[in-house]
């Protein structure tokens, strides 16, 4: 079992992210700039988050908005992701995250991504989540 209890957290969590990335206007200004609808699809649990970069919107759930690129992952590899301790094109090469679409324009994002760290580990411990982020580590 993950370190989700269900797909309600990895929304909340992981989909909450994206939320802050979208009220950021720098790094929303960027995102939207790329032109990609991200689709993440997570495992144990399995959730769904789509991100709509040009619009600024993200849906927590299942959405009928085609993605642009598409990836696949636990939901503890995302929570490892986002507090830093994942290189995403070397999980990419070990089968850990799969991926779908023109994976460049994606991994032009991680720069922009790596800005969201600290605000992800804010986020669970604002939440007294510590347990996330030590199953991060």
């Amino acid at each position: 079992m993950g370190v989700f209890k269900d797909a309600a957290e990895v929304q909340r969590y992981l989909g909450g992210i994206f939320d802050l990335a979208m009220a950021d206007d720098e790094v929303s200004g960027i995102l939207a700039a790329s032109g990609v609808v991200l689709h993440v699809v997570y495992s144990d649990p399995d959730s769904e988050i789509t991100v709509d970069f040009p619009n600024r919107k993200v849906y927590k759930g299942a959405s009928d908005l085609p993605p642009v690129v598409e990836l696949s992952m636990a939901a503890d590899l995302g929570n490892k992701f986002w507090l830093g301790h994942v290189n995403l094109p070397v999980a990419m090469a070990r089968g850990q995250v799969r991926a779908k679409g023109p994976v460049p324009r994606i991994l032009k994002l991680i720069p922009v991504a790596k800005t969201l760290y600290p605000q992800y580990e804010r986020m669970l411990r604002d939440s007294d989540r510590e347990d996330l982020i030590a199953a991060g580590s």
